[in-house]
């Protein structure tokens, strides 16, 4: 088990990246990010020098991405708002803690099954 001196300080860690993730929203811009606009570029529905709005990219283009993500631009689509932004920020990072905290448990697991008997 953990002792309170880690249990406290893993819940103020979670805490501090749900208030971060939560003021990300209204900092986050709508234009395609790196990742975003290179995928854009390699797929040819932008070229290097184009802005980065998106515009005129069309979705019947060569090599368009057809990946839909549960939650595109950190959003829950509809009519949410910022609100939906903040609900998928907080979701993104509970699911990120729990997959994180999942893998810490199996390596926990795996060392401990590796200890040597005596």
């Amino acid at each position: 088990m953990m002792d309170q001196k880690n249990m406290k300080f893993l819940i103020i860690g979670v805490l501090l990246a749900l208030v971060i993730a939560i003021i990300a929203v209204f900092f986050a811009s709508p234009d395609p990010d790196g990742l975003d606009s290179t995928a854009l570029i390699a797929s040819g529905q932008k070229s290097l020098t184009a802005p980065a709005t998106g515009e005129n990219i069309s979705v019947d283009a060569p090599g368009h991405f057809s990946y839909e993500s549960p939650m595109p631009d950190y959003n829950l689509g509809g009519n949410w708002g910022s609100m939906g932004g903040i609900i998928a920020m907080v979701i993104g990072t509970l699911l990120t803690f729990g997959a994180v905290m999942g893998l810490v448990w199996l390596l926990k697991k795996r060392k401990s099954s590796k200890k040597p008997v005596s």
